[in-house]
């Protein structure tokens, strides 16, 4: 019997998080190399600290002209990026920044395995195992906790940057507990905020904790279900007092370390992988959308109220090793249906993940920070793996 009541708590990571930060660097390199030429390969790795950032991995472009303008075209690809999320302290400023290039070509021996050929499709670009998962508790079929998490920074960096609030910063961290009872989301017993601000306000006074929790709490409270918060809910703001230093200045960033915040927060298993820097051929995050896209679906066309797909691959071996399904005891369909339903309506090879969900396109800065999923799909492919059409086809296959 699955468990009915219990506590679940996720975090989330705001844009200006210097792990977030060097995510949407990797991504941007991204986007700039698929923006030149569809099929390049691209693993960007981002490091950042104190008035520096340092990007390396390894990258490939059949135009040997194009890469070598890529190359030098990612102070400004950097500039921008820290630009855009807000950063112009005195020892982070996307003005004065050092910025160190270490992009260097891909290894010949992982291009064979994953290349096409004549008498092989094309393989996946690593070994591992990815999962997606799907539940009913909240209209974009999330968890509560990370999907709430996320909205309560979202919304923050909105009034920050649209100038509503000013003495906000870019660095920020939100936690929510969300209580369950009868197996869904009743309310919230904890939340925490801590996040980077002026240390005076316009009139020269230095801010509180208190008085940051009088600017975020109508926000919070905006983004939050009616009768969430309660009278007991304990609220943590700053809890550490001040938070001025923030950023890479105040912590080093590094791609690929808030994993389990670009997922399900922790109400779902996680193959290990990370996904910003990496293009559609390593299935780490391939092959994640598509097991996401896959649960979506399933919990959609109504299989079940919560589902978990696992995908497995071995490198320069396009289709997948195995394909497992678990529908938590909420299951309409066994899970053996739902495995079978799926190897027939989808392409599970990289090439086929690729191509059904149209990833060769520069869709990935824009996914670097508030989760990868639970987002809406766009109009010009971004976040197409949080589509709902396969629900038909899945039906007629069971």
């Amino acid at each position: 019997m699955t468990r009915q009541n219990y506590t679940l708590t996720s975090e989330s990571v705001s844009e200006g998080h210097p792990d977030k930060v060097c995510d949407r660097i990797s991504d941007a390199v991204l986007d700039a190399f698929l923006t030149v030429e569809p099929e390049a390969r691209v693993a960007a790795e981002t490091f950042a600290t104190t008035n520096r950032v340092v990007i390396g991995g390894e990258v490939r472009l059949r135009d040997e002209d194009q890469l070598i303008k890529l190359r030098d075209s990612m102070a400004g690809i950097v500039r921008d990026c820290v630009k855009d999320i807000g950063y112009e302290q005195d020892k982070f400023h996307w003005k004065t920044l050092e910025v160190t290039n270490l992009l260097h070509a891909q290894s010949v021996d992982i291009a064979q395995g994953v290349d096409a050929s004549s008498n092989k499709d094309e393989g996946a670009g690593d070994q591992g195992i990815m999962f997606g998962y799907a539940t009913r508790e909240t209209e974009e079929l999330m968890p509560a906790p990370i999907h709430f998490s996320h909205a309560i920074l979202r919304r923050l960096a909105e009034v920050r940057k649209d100038g509503s609030e000013p003495l906000l910063q870019p660095d920020a961290k939100s936690q929510l507990s969300v209580v369950y009872e009868g197996g869904k989301p009743s309310h919230i017993s904890s939340v925490v905020l801590s996040t980077q601000h002026n240390r005076h306000d316009a009139q020269g006074k230095e801010l509180t904790p208190r008085d940051v929790r009088d600017i975020v709490e109508p926000y919070i409270r905006d983004v939050l279900p009616d009768g969430w918060l309660r009278d007991e809910t304990e609220w943590h703001v700053n809890p550490t007092g001040v938070f001025v230093i923030g950023g890479p200045d105040g912590d080093a960033g590094l791609t690929g370390r808030k994993i389990i915040v670009d997922t399900y927060g922790g109400a779902a298993p996680h193959g290990g992988g990370a996904f910003s820097g990496k293009d559609p051929t390593k299935v780490d995050r391939s092959a994640a959308y598509a097991a996401r896209y896959l649960a979506k679906n399933v919990v959609a066309a109504g299989m079940a109220e919560k589902c978990t797909i696992q995908l497995s691959y071995a490198i320069g071996v396009s289709k997948p090793l195995s394909i497992y399904a678990e529908t938590h005891g909420t299951g309409e369909v066994a899970p053996e249906a739902i495995e079978k339903a799926i190897r027939e309506c989808m392409d599970l090879s990289p090439r086929g993940i690729r191509e059904h969900l149209s990833l060769n396109q520069a869709i990935y800065q824009r996914t670097a920070a508030y989760g990868h999923f639970g987002r809406a799909p766009e109009a010009d492919g971004g976040f197409s793996w949080e589509r709902t059409d396969l629900v038909d086809r899945l039906k007629a296959c069971v």
